[in-house]
Protein backbone atom coordinates (compact mmCIF):
# COMPACT_ATOMS: atom_id res chain seq x y z
CA UNK A 1 0.00 0.00 0.00
CA UNK A 2 0.83 3.53 -0.63
CA UNK A 3 -0.15 6.30 1.49
CA UNK A 4 0.14 10.06 1.70
CA UNK A 5 0.45 11.54 5.25
CA UNK A 6 -0.26 15.00 6.08
CA UNK A 7 0.54 15.72 9.93
CA UNK A 8 -0.17 19.39 11.39
CA UNK A 9 0.78 20.38 14.44
CA UNK A 10 -0.70 24.00 15.70
CA UNK A 11 0.95 25.54 19.23
CA UNK A 12 -0.63 28.51 21.10
CA UNK A 13 0.57 30.65 23.53
CA UNK A 14 -1.37 32.29 26.05
CA UNK A 15 1.64 35.43 25.78
CA UNK A 16 4.48 35.85 23.38
CA UNK A 17 7.39 32.73 24.72
CA UNK A 18 10.99 33.80 24.09
CA UNK A 19 14.19 31.68 23.26
CA UNK A 20 12.04 28.65 22.38
CA UNK A 21 13.73 25.36 21.64
CA UNK A 22 11.97 22.37 20.25
CA UNK A 23 12.93 18.72 19.16
CA UNK A 24 10.94 17.09 16.75
CA UNK A 25 10.58 13.18 15.68
CA UNK A 26 8.11 13.51 12.34
CA UNK A 27 10.65 11.93 9.69
CA UNK A 28 10.25 8.27 9.55
CA UNK A 29 13.20 6.27 10.61
CA UNK A 30 14.48 3.47 8.37
CA UNK A 31 11.79 0.76 8.76
CA UNK A 32 11.66 -2.93 6.60
CA UNK A 33 8.83 -3.18 4.29
CA UNK A 34 8.60 0.38 4.46
CA UNK A 35 9.97 3.07 1.97
CA UNK A 36 9.72 6.83 2.19
CA UNK A 37 9.79 9.15 -0.10
CA UNK A 38 9.29 13.07 -0.65
CA UNK A 39 9.28 13.77 3.15
CA UNK A 40 9.13 17.59 3.74
CA UNK A 41 9.22 19.72 7.05
CA UNK A 42 7.72 23.56 7.07
CA UNK A 43 7.45 25.42 9.89
CA UNK A 44 5.94 28.80 10.84
CA UNK A 45 7.73 31.21 12.19
CA UNK A 46 10.29 30.01 10.04
CA UNK A 47 13.05 29.09 11.89
CA UNK A 48 16.93 30.16 11.20
CA UNK A 49 18.33 26.86 10.93
CA UNK A 50 16.64 23.40 11.27
CA UNK A 51 19.47 20.63 12.61
CA UNK A 52 18.48 17.43 11.65
CA UNK A 53 20.30 13.79 13.09
CA UNK A 54 19.55 10.79 14.75
CA UNK A 55 17.52 10.16 18.32
CA UNK A 56 18.86 8.45 21.12
CA UNK A 57 16.98 5.33 19.48
CA UNK A 58 16.19 3.96 16.19
CA UNK A 59 14.35 7.98 15.39
CA UNK A 60 14.94 10.61 13.62
CA UNK A 61 15.18 13.56 15.45
CA UNK A 62 15.36 17.35 14.25
CA UNK A 63 16.54 20.39 16.60
CA UNK A 64 15.50 24.15 15.86
CA UNK A 65 15.05 27.45 17.92
CA UNK A 66 12.90 30.31 17.66
CA UNK A 67 14.44 33.26 19.04
CA UNK A 68 11.71 35.99 18.35
CA UNK A 69 8.96 36.29 20.79
CA UNK A 70 6.05 33.75 19.36
CA UNK A 71 2.40 33.43 19.92
CA UNK A 72 1.83 30.70 17.55
CA UNK A 73 3.60 27.89 15.92
CA UNK A 74 2.84 25.81 13.43
CA UNK A 75 4.61 22.82 12.28
CA UNK A 76 3.71 20.69 8.94
CA UNK A 77 5.20 17.19 7.98
CA UNK A 78 4.02 15.41 4.78
CA UNK A 79 5.46 12.45 3.00
CA UNK A 80 4.94 9.67 0.68
CA UNK A 81 5.45 6.08 2.41
CA UNK A 82 4.85 2.54 0.40
CA UNK A 83 4.31 -0.15 2.63
CA UNK A 84 4.91 -3.97 2.10
CA UNK A 85 2.14 -6.56 3.62
CA UNK A 86 3.85 -8.36 6.97
CA UNK A 87 5.12 -11.53 5.28
CA UNK A 88 2.43 -14.53 5.71
CA UNK A 89 4.85 -16.59 7.53
CA UNK A 90 5.19 -14.19 10.46
CA UNK A 91 1.34 -15.35 11.26
CA UNK A 92 1.83 -18.50 11.75
CA UNK A 93 5.77 -18.43 13.47
CA UNK A 94 5.98 -19.54 16.80
CA UNK A 95 9.98 -17.75 17.70
CA UNK A 96 12.09 -19.23 20.43
CA UNK A 97 10.56 -19.70 24.08
CA UNK A 98 10.60 -16.75 26.58
CA UNK A 99 13.55 -18.27 28.78
CA UNK A 100 15.29 -19.02 25.65
CA UNK A 101 14.82 -15.53 24.20
CA UNK A 102 16.07 -13.75 27.42
CA UNK A 103 19.18 -15.98 26.84
CA UNK A 104 19.17 -14.99 23.65
CA UNK A 105 18.97 -11.21 23.87
CA UNK A 106 21.17 -11.05 26.53
CA UNK A 107 23.73 -12.74 25.14
CA UNK A 108 23.46 -11.24 21.30
CA UNK A 109 27.06 -9.01 20.45
CA UNK A 110 24.86 -5.91 19.13
CA UNK A 111 25.00 -2.20 20.60
CA UNK A 112 22.80 -0.71 17.90
CA UNK A 113 19.66 1.15 18.37
CA UNK A 114 17.72 -2.21 17.24
CA UNK A 115 19.96 -4.19 19.85
CA UNK A 116 17.44 -6.25 22.29
CA UNK A 117 19.12 -5.86 24.95
CA UNK A 118 18.19 -2.39 25.12
CA UNK A 119 15.15 -3.03 25.65
CA UNK A 120 14.92 -5.38 28.31
CA UNK A 121 15.36 -2.87 31.08
CA UNK A 122 13.37 0.21 33.02
CA UNK A 123 12.37 3.20 30.81
CA UNK A 124 11.66 6.82 32.14
CA UNK A 125 8.20 5.46 31.51
CA UNK A 126 8.07 1.99 31.45
CA UNK A 127 9.34 1.57 34.91
CA UNK A 128 8.91 -1.87 37.08
CA UNK A 129 5.29 -2.59 38.07
CA UNK A 130 4.64 -5.73 40.68
CA UNK A 131 0.67 -5.54 39.54
CA UNK A 132 1.34 -5.59 36.07
CA UNK A 133 4.24 -8.39 36.10
CA UNK A 134 1.60 -10.22 38.26
CA UNK A 135 -1.29 -10.13 36.18
CA UNK A 136 0.80 -10.88 33.09
CA UNK A 137 2.00 -14.22 35.03
CA UNK A 138 -1.05 -15.44 34.91
CA UNK A 139 -1.16 -16.36 31.15
CA UNK A 140 2.47 -16.62 30.65
CA UNK A 141 5.12 -19.03 30.93
CA UNK A 142 8.96 -19.72 30.46
CA UNK A 143 8.14 -22.07 28.09
CA UNK A 144 5.48 -20.32 25.70
CA UNK A 145 6.61 -19.60 22.01
CA UNK A 146 7.45 -15.31 22.33
CA UNK A 147 4.49 -15.12 19.26
CA UNK A 148 2.42 -16.83 21.40
CA UNK A 149 3.45 -14.46 24.28
CA UNK A 150 3.06 -11.39 22.41
CA UNK A 151 -0.79 -12.73 21.07
CA UNK A 152 -2.24 -13.29 24.74
CA UNK A 153 -0.84 -10.14 25.83
CA UNK A 154 -2.00 -7.99 22.97
CA UNK A 155 -5.63 -9.52 23.39
CA UNK A 156 -5.72 -9.64 27.14
CA UNK A 157 -5.01 -5.61 26.99
CA UNK A 158 -7.64 -5.25 24.25
CA UNK A 159 -10.34 -7.54 26.02
CA UNK A 160 -9.90 -5.80 29.47
CA UNK A 161 -8.97 -2.55 28.41
CA UNK A 162 -11.79 0.05 27.21
CA UNK A 163 -10.07 2.91 24.68
CA UNK A 164 -10.91 6.39 26.17
CA UNK A 165 -9.62 9.48 24.94
CA UNK A 166 -10.59 11.10 28.25
CA UNK A 167 -9.38 8.46 30.75
CA UNK A 168 -5.63 9.72 30.38
CA UNK A 169 -3.50 12.27 29.51
CA UNK A 170 0.05 12.32 27.92
CA UNK A 171 1.75 12.31 31.45
CA UNK A 172 -0.23 9.60 33.15
CA UNK A 173 1.53 6.73 34.30
CA UNK A 174 1.22 3.26 33.02
CA UNK A 175 -0.11 1.94 36.53
CA UNK A 176 -2.99 4.79 36.89
CA UNK A 177 -4.31 3.71 33.49
CA UNK A 178 -3.56 -0.13 34.32
CA UNK A 179 -5.90 0.53 37.62
CA UNK A 180 -8.93 2.32 35.48
CA UNK A 181 -8.68 -0.38 32.82
CA UNK A 182 -9.19 3.04 30.65
CA UNK A 183 -6.82 4.39 27.96
CA UNK A 184 -5.38 5.54 24.97
CA UNK A 185 -2.96 3.69 22.83
CA UNK A 186 -0.37 4.98 24.41
CA UNK A 187 -1.37 3.86 27.72
CA UNK A 188 -1.62 0.53 26.30
CA UNK A 189 1.27 0.24 24.42
CA UNK A 190 3.14 0.92 27.80
CA UNK A 191 1.53 -1.47 30.14
CA UNK A 192 1.75 -4.32 27.46
CA UNK A 193 6.07 -3.31 27.46
CA UNK A 194 6.24 -3.43 31.50
CA UNK A 195 4.25 -7.10 31.10
CA UNK A 196 6.46 -8.19 28.12
CA UNK A 197 9.86 -7.20 30.33
CA UNK A 198 8.56 -8.36 33.61
CA UNK A 199 9.13 -11.81 31.77
CA UNK A 200 12.30 -11.20 30.03
CA UNK A 201 10.64 -10.45 26.26
CA UNK A 202 12.78 -7.29 24.78
CA UNK A 203 9.99 -4.71 24.18
CA UNK A 204 9.66 -1.11 22.30
CA UNK A 205 7.61 1.40 22.02
CA UNK A 206 6.78 2.21 18.74
CA UNK A 207 5.14 5.60 17.40
CA UNK A 208 3.03 5.94 13.72
CA UNK A 209 0.02 6.49 11.79
CA UNK A 210 -2.76 4.23 11.01
CA UNK A 211 -4.69 4.29 7.74
CA UNK A 212 -7.44 6.64 8.17
CA UNK A 213 -10.27 4.63 5.56
CA UNK A 214 -10.58 1.60 5.99
CA UNK A 215 -10.00 -1.28 2.80
CA UNK A 216 -13.79 -2.30 1.34
CA UNK A 217 -15.80 -4.46 4.09
CA UNK A 218 -13.14 -3.52 6.97
CA UNK A 219 -13.49 -1.76 10.21
CA UNK A 220 -12.19 1.11 11.16
CA UNK A 221 -8.90 0.77 13.46
CA UNK A 222 -8.90 2.57 16.62
CA UNK A 223 -6.84 5.32 16.62
CA UNK A 224 -6.90 6.69 13.08
CA UNK A 225 -7.02 10.22 12.60
CA UNK A 226 -3.96 10.46 15.41
CA UNK A 227 -1.07 9.64 16.08
CA UNK A 228 -0.61 5.89 16.90
CA UNK A 229 1.09 3.65 19.02
CA UNK A 230 1.83 -0.25 19.28
CA UNK A 231 4.71 -2.39 20.88
CA UNK A 232 7.61 -4.24 18.62
CA UNK A 233 8.80 -7.31 20.68
CA UNK A 234 12.25 -9.10 19.49
CA UNK A 235 10.82 -12.72 18.48
CA UNK A 236 14.45 -13.82 18.21
CA UNK A 237 17.21 -13.52 15.60
CA UNK A 238 14.65 -15.52 12.77
CA UNK A 239 12.40 -12.89 13.11
CA UNK A 240 13.63 -9.97 14.68
CA UNK A 241 11.36 -7.33 15.79
CA UNK A 242 7.52 -8.38 15.53
CA UNK A 243 4.69 -5.17 16.12
CA UNK A 244 1.85 -5.85 18.33
CA UNK A 245 -0.84 -3.55 18.13
CA UNK A 246 -3.10 -4.26 21.52
CA UNK A 247 -5.40 -1.10 20.51
CA UNK A 248 -6.52 -3.17 17.99
CA UNK A 249 -5.46 -6.53 18.47
CA UNK A 250 -3.43 -7.38 15.43
CA UNK A 251 -0.23 -7.78 14.29
CA UNK A 252 1.39 -4.53 13.08
CA UNK A 253 0.56 -4.83 8.98
CA UNK A 254 0.32 -2.75 5.86
CA UNK A 255 -2.25 -0.59 7.87
CA UNK A 256 0.39 0.90 10.38
CA UNK A 257 2.96 3.36 9.51
CA UNK A 258 6.30 3.13 11.41
CA UNK A 259 7.42 6.52 12.05
CA UNK A 260 10.21 5.48 15.02
CA UNK A 261 10.72 3.14 18.30
CA UNK A 262 12.45 3.57 21.46
CA UNK A 263 11.93 2.52 25.38
CA UNK A 264 9.18 4.14 25.85
CA UNK A 265 6.69 7.50 24.47
CA UNK A 266 9.72 9.75 26.34
CA UNK A 267 12.48 8.22 23.42
CA UNK A 268 9.80 9.19 20.53
CA UNK A 269 7.69 11.84 21.49
CA UNK A 270 7.14 13.87 18.04
CA UNK A 271 7.49 17.09 19.76
CA UNK A 272 8.73 18.42 22.71
CA UNK A 273 11.02 21.42 23.89
CA UNK A 274 11.49 24.39 26.25
CA UNK A 275 10.68 28.27 25.97
CA UNK A 276 11.38 31.11 28.65
CA UNK A 277 8.28 32.52 29.75
CA UNK A 278 5.45 31.32 32.20
CA UNK A 279 2.44 31.36 29.37
CA UNK A 280 0.22 28.91 29.17
CA UNK A 281 -0.21 26.89 25.86
CA UNK A 282 -2.70 24.72 23.97
CA UNK A 283 -1.42 22.11 21.20
CA UNK A 284 -3.64 21.07 18.06
CA UNK A 285 -3.37 18.19 15.77
CA UNK A 286 -4.28 16.92 12.85
CA UNK A 287 -3.28 13.45 10.58
CA UNK A 288 -4.51 12.75 7.68
CA UNK A 289 -3.41 9.07 5.94
CA UNK A 290 -4.62 8.79 2.98
CA UNK A 291 -4.20 5.83 0.41
CA UNK A 292 -2.66 6.25 -3.35
CA UNK A 293 -3.82 2.67 -4.67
Amino acid sequence: MRYSVNHITTIKYAQAVRMAQFNLRLRPADWAGQSVSDYTLEVDPQPGQVIEGSGGYHVNEARFALREPTRQLTIESRFTVEVEALPFFVRDAAGPGLAELRERAMKKPDLSDLAPASYIFASPIAQPEARIAQWAASFLDEAMPVMAAGRALMSAIHEEFTYDADATETDTPPLEAFVKRHGVCQDFSHVMIIAARAHGIPAAYVSGYLRTLPPPGKERLVGADAMHAWVNLWCGEELGWIGFDPTNNCLADSDHIFLGMGRDYSDVAPLDGTFRGSAGQTMFASVDVAPLD
